[in-house]
């Protein structure tokens, strides 16, 4: 075992750091998981503006990603319906209904404008080698969105995990205007599928959100449905609400589903049930209302490090700023490039330095023209000239040498001259430039993502206040069954599900039950009704022990364990009055008779007695055995 401890360990380590930073959690930088990245790059490589099968997106990305098509098909599924890089055609599934998505054979997606334009730039990419080494794929994507929080990915690692609640693309972009304007925001979820939120302990990323669906009483007989709650299905809610119905939580008539692009749920009532009634329960026991957790966990330089919102935030506009730096910069050198050689072009025509290549006998000695010509002009070179650019030079045709060429080299000149001032004015004031590009961005996407789930304050719902109270139990004082599903003919009571019932028996056992189907209380039951645990229930009892000899107390039932049997009396005794007044009276006490005996009876005021405990013997009402008590 010593010798497999190093190998075991080193081998876990190695595993759990595979899945935490190549699977299961995203990277900061661009918010996406490895299978989403090779996938976006994949439908970028084969993007032509048309429609591609799945199955052969699919195909071309296991090139890249190792974990198989199914895997990359349900990453693909899910990516496309948060409708912001991937535009579907054909049944992706539907995320109100819980519906699959058809076979990979027969749907179609191709990338968005919106991807094209703000997660691709190839010239500033880093690239590595792909698993088998075969193939170049991206490191991370130059993303100049905030992709983490727009998505809201989830991820199960070894040790950790991440939940990350999507945020509202227009307020995202909102936000980083803010912080590059040294304000500073507080964004709230939003979700897809609607409802309405209440995030007051939602603390920047942390703690939980509180959801409700959108439910509205068309009348006193009828509820509708029309928004539910993230990460239900309208299945799922509908399952919640039978088996509510099924435990008295909630009562219904009748539910049915008319859910197509929009969510509709029906609800209807049984008589003498009523909306009003209805839906404070259904936000109490059903999928109605769910609660979601936050844990922000995404790969940062290769670790995963727990952020809050305005943490990830500060880093994706940092990452804004990189990526535009990076872009600008090459556009720079670009166009100064091309000002590099539109200048030689230039020089070379007007010159008329290819008249020195005429006489050259030998390719060495027209490469020496060449630069012997240009020699005389270095200092209007925007750069030296190397021999690739001499080789350029002699390749250019015959007809470069016209005047309208000249002409038009000013001109192509005074273009790269004004773009060269333009990106070096953007370079210098990159914070206005982010800024710029993120409002451009807001005025030509924003109308596509409104926010969608509405945030509010909901009052706590408070479950006994709202529970269903025409629950029906009884007892059978023949079988000496009590419940739900018993037709008793005693202690018939309406109750709700959080009752609590105290049942006492003629032997003197007790027990504080709570609302239940079917069960055997040993003993005839003498009293049985609703028990406040708050406020207990006091009693006069006036028992007999197993030597008849007579006792009375008076008591008050607070404490219990919930159905656990206690006694009044002791062992072997016989309960003869259980009495509830403030001031019982008086008891007469008939003794048994025996020889010589010349008392036979006596009284006993039950008003003198003091409280006492419950399982206390109480005061004794006389020293010979009683056959008989009665009141008066």
């Amino acid at each position: 075992m010593s010798q497999l401890e190093p190998l075991m360990r080193r081998n876990f380590i190695e595993y759990a750091s595979y899945v935490i930073t190549d699977r299961a959690i995203p990277d900061l930088r661009d918010g996406l998981k490895p299978v989403q990245r090779r996938l976006l790059h994949t439908l970028y490589e084969m993007h032509d503006g048309r429609f591609h099968k799945v199955a052969n997106v699919i195909g071309e990305t296991m090139k890249l990603h190792p974990h198989g098509d199914v895997a990359i098909s349900d990453a693909l599924v899910v990516l496309a319906n948060k409708d912001y890089f991937i535009e579907r055609q054909g049944n992706f599934g539907n995320l109100m209904t819980g519906h699959a998505a058809a076979a990979a054979r027969y749907i179609e997606c191709r990338l968005t404008p919106l991807a094209l334009e703000t997660m691709f730039n190839p010239a500033i990419t880093e690239r590595m080698q792909s698993y088998d080494g075969r193939r170049q794929e991206p490191v991370a994507l130059p993303s100049k969105l905030p992709v983490l929080l727009m998505l809201g990915p989830e991820g199960i690692a070894v040790g950790m995990a991440t939940r990350i609640l999507p945020h509202n693309f227009c307020e995202l972009l909102t936000a980083q205007i803010d912080l590059l304007g040294g304000k500073e925001t507080r964004l709230k979820p939003d979700f897809v599928q609607g409802g309405s939120m209440d995030a007051s302990l939602y603390d920047n990323g942390r703690g939980k959100v509180v959801l409700r669906a959108r439910i509205e009483a068309r009348d006193d007989k009828r509820i509708v449905i029309t928004e539910i709650p993230f990460s239900t299905t309208t299945e799922s809610l509908i399952a919640s609400i039978e088996t509510a119905a099924q435990k008295g939580q909630v009562k219904i008539g009748s539910i049915d589903d008319y859910t197509t692009e929009k969510v509709e749920i029906e609800i209807a009532l049984p008589r003498g049930v009523y909306a009003r009634e209805v839906i404070p329960q259904l936000y109490a026991y059903t999928d109605c209302q769910v609660q979601l957790s936050s844990n922000i966990v995404a790969i940062v330089e290769s670790k995963p490090v727990e952020l809050t919102v305005t943490e990830a935030i500060a880093h994706q506009t940092d990452q804004l700023l990189k990526v535009l730096k990076a872009e600008l910069s090459h556009e720079l050198k670009v166009l100064e490039d091309q000002m590099h050689f539109i200048t030689l072009e230039q020089l070379f025509i007007e010159k008329r330095v290819y008249k020195r290549i005429e006489k050259a006998a030998t390719e060495d000695k027209v490469l020496k023209a060449v630069r012997d010509g240009m020699e005389p002009y270095q200092k209007k070179f925007v750069r030296p000239m190397v021999e690739e650019d001499v080789e350029r030079l002699l390749q250019i045709r015959i007809r470069r040498i016209s005047q309208y060429d000249i002409d038009r080299y000013n001109r192509e000149l005074d273009e790269v001259k004004a773009g060269i001032r333009e990106r070096e004015k953007k370079l210098a004031n990159i914070k206005r430039t982010a800024r710029q590009y993120l409002t451009d961005l807001l005025q030509k996407y924003g109308k596509q993502f409104p926010r969608r789930t509405k945030v509010t304050h909901f009052e706590e719902i408070d479950k006994k206040a709202v529970a269903r109270t025409d629950i029906k139990v009884s007892y059978d004082s023949e079988s000496g069954f009590f419940g739900t599903k018993v037709r008793g003919d005693k202690f018939q009571l309406s109750v709700s599900e959080y009752d609590r019932i105290l049942a006492i028996s003629r032997d003197g056992s007790y027990r504080v039950i709570g609302v239940e189907e079917k069960m055997l209380i040993p003993g005839k039951v003498i009293y049985c009704e609703l028990f406040d645990p708050e406020k207990g229930k006091s009693f006069t009892v006036v028992y007999r022990d197993k030597k008849r000899v007579a006792y009375a107390k008076k008591i008050k039932i607070e404490k219990f364990i919930r159905a656990k049997e206690y006694s009044l009396v002791s062992e072997g005794g016989r309960v003869d009055f259980l009495l509830e007044e403030d001031k019982p009276g008086k008891v007469r006490i008939e003794f048994e008779p025996r020889k010589y005996q010349r008392l036979h009876e006596a009284t006993f005021d039950l008003d003198t007695l003091e409280p006492t405990g419950v399982h206390t013997r109480g005061t004794r009402l006389a020293p010979k055995p009683v056959v008989k008590i009665s009141r008066g």
